[in-house]
């Protein structure tokens, strides 16, 4: 009731302002069967949330939410029971000392980017596109989040890491990923069927910063040497330099950076409000990089907290 009382104030106010008829009144969804946004025209309506049967407001530094919140936004997915528990327990563990919930909420947050399920989906996405292209044109990253994020919910599409059967999910998953996208296009204008394994492979780990030793090259080379032009053996030679140590290493930093916008902000780095093709913002947290300081900055940000 309070949510329609409220637009019902932004129409009028409209109404009286603008002197013409209202703007229309649109729910945009990013991820079906995950939140969604209002909007008022171009004008995001705030939802007020309520506790079940009270009028006390939830809201972002309520734990629960919070936490609820890390899943959406990072995993692309309700919480599962389990792990849910866990990271609220983490933060109400804390009782009523602010400092330790200050904490608590940095290191819960971050955690998401550190788990097993977010580095083998979307750090996994981020690795795939610097190995397949390197670092976009005149940017110093190799992925939009208008194709991260689908991408991601690919290849995390029903996996929750612990619950049986998870593993075979998340390789079927990138199984299927990883062929179709040598099938795209714009990897076979880059690496076209008539490539020799040499320079295909060499061109995977130029992109990916020189990551693999002489030896893991040669192997990769010979492997693709024996079915050049398949789509499943050029998936596993992609997928090989992808998942290289040396590049998850050299990366991991960068990525992070890059996920505190894609998560947090719902926004890439030289997205408005910043709009700096130089991407200062970006660059500023890569040269600071301090883990705890960069998660708390983004979490008590303006931008991230009006979002709710």
């Amino acid at each position: 009731m309070r949510i329609a009382i409220a637009v019902l104030v932004i129409s009028l106010t409209g109404l009286s302002v603008l002197a013409q008829g209202p703007p229309t009144l649109r729910i945009v969804t990013e991820v079906p069967n995950l939140p969604s946004e209002l909007f008022y025209g171009d004008i995001r309506v705030k939802p007020l949330r309520l506790r079940p049967g009270t009028n006390t407001p939830i809201t972002i530094n309520d734990a629960d939410f919070f936490v609820y919140q890390q899943y959406v936004d990072f995993l692309s997915r309700m919480p599962d029971q389990n792990g849910f528990a866990f990271w609220q327990g983490e933060i109400t563990s804390c009782g009523a000392n602010p400092q330790c919930v200050e904490l608590k909420r940095i290191v819960v947050s971050a955690a998401f980017f550190i788990s097993v399920e977010f580095q083998e989906t979307g750090y996994l996405v981020y690795r795939i596109h610097k190995s397949a292209f390197g670092n976009l044109a005149g940017l110093p990253v190799p992925v939009r989040r208008e194709s991260f994020m689908p991408e991601t919910r690919t290849i995390g599409n029903g996996v929750v890491v612990l619950q049986p059967g998870w593993e075979q999910v998340l390789e079927n998953n990138k199984q299927a990923f990883l062929l179709a996208f040598v099938q795209r296009p714009e990897f076979q204008s880059a690496y076209p069927a008539g490539m020799p394994a040499d320079a295909f492979v060499t061109k995977l780990n130029t992109n990916a910063g020189d990551v693999l030793s002489s030896t893991e090259k040669s192997d990769l080379v010979a492997t693709l040497s024996a079915d050049p032009t398949g789509a499943a053996t050029r998936a596993a030679v992609l997928r090989a330099v992808a998942e290289n140590a040396n590049l998850q290493q050299r990366e991991f930093n960068k990525a992070f950076v890059l996920m505190q916008y894609f998560g947090y902000l719902r926004r890439n780095p030289n997205d408005p409000p910043e709009s700096t093709l130089d991407f200062q913002g970006y660059n500023f947290w890569l040269t600071n990089f301090v883990e705890a300081e960069m998660v708390k900055a983004f979490i008590t940000s303006s931008e991230y907290r009006g979002r709710f």
